[in-house]
C-alpha cells in the first residue's frame, strides 16, 4: 500500500510530510508554516480505489505533498499537476499489463492494511463468480427487467422507417402551441394537443416492503369517485352520449378514455383508438409513486383491488396497438412489466402473448432463458404456444437438432395445431397428412377438449406470421411426417400425450385466460358462453371472484326501448350489458329479423348506410374535438390560484 493511502487512513495532524520530490521538481516554493489539514473521509471509500502502478503511487504522493504545503500557489501547483501526468503517461502505458494482473493481490493487500489500522476483523464481500448460480428470485427479477429505451416505440420505428421519416411526421402531429412543463414519463410521450393532467384525482400510495418486494396501490379521491359512479351509471344507461360528456368535463377519466376507445375500433379509427389509450396510460403514470420504478421488476399491484385494474387493461390494450405497428420489442417489454407487477397471479394471462413479441422481436436467446427458468415453477411447455414457440427459438439460433426434438414433442403433444396453422398460412398440406386421422381427428372434443382448443385457436389466429417464414416451413414439414411415421410404429408417446391432454385441460378455462382472450379480441377467437356468463365490461372485464370493490354498480334504469332507431341499436349492442339472446318485450321476432336483414343488405331506405355515417360522424366530432384542444401555457399565478384550490378538483 502507498503511503499517501497510509497517510490518509491514520490521519495525523502532526505527521511531517515526507519530501520525495525528485531534484527536478524542488524548486517549487514551500511555505514553511504550512500544517496537514484534518482529511474528513470515509475510510472505506478508500478500498474502492483502483490499484496504481508504482510509478502513479509516488507521483500521486509527491503532487499530494506540494499540494498540501503550498495552499497558497494552487493555481500554480494544479497546473503542474497536468504536465506530470502529460509526462508519466508513456511511462505508466509500458507497465500497465504487468501491474494489472497484480490487481487482486493489490486489493487484498489494502484490505488487510485497512484491518491492521482499524483493529477490526473486517471481512469484505467477494463478488459471485460468474459461474455460480445466483438465487432464483434474483435470476426472475433480472429476466423480467426492463429497459426504458425499449419503451417508446418511436426508437424502433427509427430503427425501422429512419430517423428523419419519424421526426417529420412526429412534427406533422405535434403543430401547434407550445405546452408549459410537463412531468417527464416513461411509457407514453405527452402530445401537444393534450390538456395538462393537473389534479386528477388519481394517486398511488406505498403500502409495505416485503422481503424485497414493493407493494403499492392506487387511490381515488373523493371527487374522482362522484366521477367514476356517473360513468358506471352512464355505462349502465345505454347512452353513450353520457360517456362522451364525461369526457369533455373530464378529460382523463380512464374508464371513460378506455370505453371511448372500443368504440372508436369498433368504427375501424383505430388511430383515435390507441391515442385514447395512450391518454388514459399517460394520466395512470402520472400518478405513479416517486418509489415505483418500471425497471426494477420489484413492484408490484394487486388485481383485485379496482383502482388496480385500470393500468393492467391500458397497457395491455397500448401493447396490443404497439404491435400492430410492427413495434414488437416495444411490446415485449410490456409484455415483462405486465408479468412483472403480478408474476404469480399474471391476471391477464400475458404469458399467452410473450412467446409472440419475443419471437417477432427476434429475442430467442431471452425467451429460451425466460423458459428456462419460469417452466420449472409454471410449467410452461404444457400450453401450446410455448410449446411451438420454443422450437422455432432453437431452430433460429441454429440448434436443429434440439428444435426437432422439441417441435415433434409439441407436434405429439397438440396435434391439433397443425392444420389450422398451415391453412391461416395458406399452406396446401399433402394427402397423407391432409388426411391421416392423427391430425384429420385431433380436433375432436374426445381427444381434444374445448379448453385446449380455445387455447390453439388463440395461438393459431395470433402467431399464424411467424411460421409464413419460408425458413420455418419446410422444417415443419420434414418435422411433420417424422410423427407420422412414430405414429404408424405405434411410438407409445402418442398415447402418452393422449391421456395428459385429457386429464389437464378438462374443465373451463381460467378466468384469466377468458379474461386474456376477450382483452385480446382477436377474430376467430372468443371465449365460451360459460367462461363469460353475464355482462361483460370492456373497462373492467371479468372481474376476480374475491374482488376488493370501493364502487358497486348501479341498477339499470327502467326505461323503455325505442327500436325503430337503428343507430341506437347499434349503440346498444356495443354496450356491455347487450344481451342478443335476451329480446325486450318491446321488440317482436318478426320485425327484428326483418329489419336485420334490411340493415344488412342496405335497406330500402339505406339504413344501413345512414348507420354507418352516423358512427362515422360521432367518431370525427369526438377526433375534432380532442384534436382542438390547445392547452394554453399557465403563468405563475395561475400556478398559485390552483395551489389554493381543493386537493380533489378533477381537472
Amino acid at each position: 500500500m502507498s503511503s499517501r493511502v497510509l497517510r490518509k487512513l491514520q490521519g495525523d495532524k502532526d505527521k511531517e510530510i515526507v519530501d520525495e520530490v525528485s531534484d527536478t521538481e524542488t524548486d517549487t516554493p514551500v511555505s514553511g508554516g504550512a500544517r496537514r489539514k484534518q482529511l474528513n473521509i470515509n475510510r472505506y471509500d478508500l478500498l474502492n480505489q483502483h490499484s496504481h502502478s508504482e510509478s502513479e503511487v509516488k507521483e500521486d504522493d509527491n503532487e499530494t505533498e506540494a499540494a498540501k504545503s503550498c495552499e497558497g500557489e494552487s493555481h500554480d501547483i494544479k497546473r503542474k499537476k497536468k504536465k506530470k501526468k502529460k509526462k508519466s503517461g508513456k511511462h505508466v502505458n509500458t507497465q500497465r499489463s504487468s501491474e494489472d494482473n497484480a490487481d487482486i493481490d493489490e486489493v487484498e493487500r489494502s484490505v488487510r492494511e485497512v484491518n491492521r489500522l482499524l483493529g477490526e476483523n473486517y471481512v469484505p464481500k467477494v463478488a459471485t463468480p460468474p459461474n455460480v448460480k445466483h438465487d432464483k428470485s434474483n435470476h426472475r427479477k433480472n429476466i423480467l427487467s426492463i429497459q426504458h429505451k425499449h419503451l417508446n416505440p418511436n426508437n424502433e420505428l427509427k430503427r425501422i422507417f429512419g430517423s428523419k421519416i419519424v421526426q417529420s411526421e412526429h412534427k406533422r402531429k405535434n403543430r401547434g402551441g407550445g405546452r408549459g412543463h410537463v412531468k417527464p414519463t416513461t411509457m407514453v410521450n405527452c402530445k401537444e394537443n393534450w390538456p395538462q393532467v393537473g389534479k386528477s384525482g388519481l394517486s398511488m400510495s406505498y403500502i409495505e416492503n416485503k422481503n424485497g418486494l414493493q407493494y403499492f396501490t392506487y387511490e381515488h379521491s373523493q371527487s374522482y369517485r362522484q366521477v367514476q359512479n356517473k360513468f358506471l351509471e352512464a355505462v349502465e344507461s345505454l347512452n353513450p352520449d353520457n360517456i362522451v360528456s364525461i369526457i369533455n368535463d373530464h378529460p382523463y377519466h380512464v374508464d371513460a378514455l378506455i370505453q371511448l376507445s372500443d368504440l372508436c375500433k369498433l368504427s375501424e379509427d383505430l388511430a383515435m383508438a390507441a391515442e385514447l389509450i395512450e391518454r388514459a396510460l399517460y394520466c395512470l403514470e402520472y400518478a405513479f409513486h416517486p418509489l415505483f420504478n418500471v425497471a426494477q421488476s420489484n413492484c408490484r399491484l394487486d388485481y383485485r383491488r379496482q383502482e388496480n385494474r385500470a393500468l393492467y387493461i391500458t397497457i395491455f390494450k397500448h401493447l396490443m396497438f404497439v404491435g400492430g405497428k410492427a413495434c414488437y420489442r416495444t411490446s415485449l417489454e410490456f409484455c415483462k412489466f405486465l408479468l412483472s407487477v403480478d408474476p404469480d397471479g399474471d391476471p391477464v394471462a400475458i404469458k399467452l402473448a410473450i412467446d409472440f413479441y419475443a419471437i417477432r422481436a427476434r429475442e430467442y436467446q431471452w425467451f429460451i432463458d425466460f423458459v428456462t427458468e419460469w417452466d420449472s415453477t409454471k410449467n410452461l411447455l404444457q400450453l401450446p404456444n410455448f410449446a411451438f414457440s420454443l422450437a422455432a427459438a432453437y431452430f433460429y439460433i441454429g440448434d436443429s437438432a434440439k428444435a426437432d426434438v422439441l417441435l415433434q414433442d409439441a407436434l405429439f403433444m397438440f396435434p391439433g395445431v397443425l392444420l389450422p396453422l398451415l391453412e391461416k398460412c395458406s399452406v396446401q398440406t399433402d394427402n397423407r397428412v391432409a388426411y391421416h386421422p392423427f391430425f384429420s381427428n385431433a380436433d375432436d372434443q374426445k381427444k381434444q377438449p374445448p379448453a385446449l382448443n380455445q387455447l390453439i385457436l388463440l395461438y393459431v389466429n395470433r402467431s399464424y406470421h411467424v411460421w409464413k417464414d419460408s425458413d420455418l416451413l419446410p422444417w415443419l414439414e420434414k418435422n411433420v411426417h417424422e410423427v407420422l411415421d412414430r405414429v404408424e410404429k405405434n411410438d407409445p408417446i402418442v398415447g402418452d400425450c393422449e391421456e395428459k391432454r385429457l386429464k389437464r385441460y378438462l374443465g373451463p378455462l381460467p378466468q384469466t385466460i377468458a379474461r386474456h382472450i376477450l382483452l385480446s379480441d382477436l377474430k376467430g377467437v372468443s371465449p365460451l358462453a360459460d367462461d363469460a356468463s353475464g355482462p361483460v365490461l370492456s373497462f373492467d372485464p371479468l372481474p376476480p371472484k374475491d374482488s376488493i370493490n370501493i364502487y358497486t354498480r348501479p341498477k339499470r334504469p327502467a326505461v323503455p326501448i325505442n327500436n325503430s332507431n337503428p343507430l341506437g341499436i347499434f349503440f346498444r349492442s356495443i354496450l356491455p350489458t347487450f344481451n342478443p339472446y335476451n329480446i325486450p318485450p318491446a321488440l317482436e321476432p318478426g320485425r327484428e329479423e326483418e329489419g336485420a336483414i334490411a340493415l344488412a343488405e342496405g335497406g330500402e331506405n339505406n339504413e344501413g348506410g345512414d348507420l354507418r355515417r352516423s358512427v362515422a360522424s360521432l367518431v370525427d366530432a369526438m377526433r375534432d374535438l380532442l384534436n382542438n384542444i390547445h392547452p394554453g401555457v399557465p403563468n405563475d399565478a395561475d400556478g398559485e390560484e390552483n395551489d389554493d384550490s381543493a386537493d380533489d378538483d378533477l381537472t
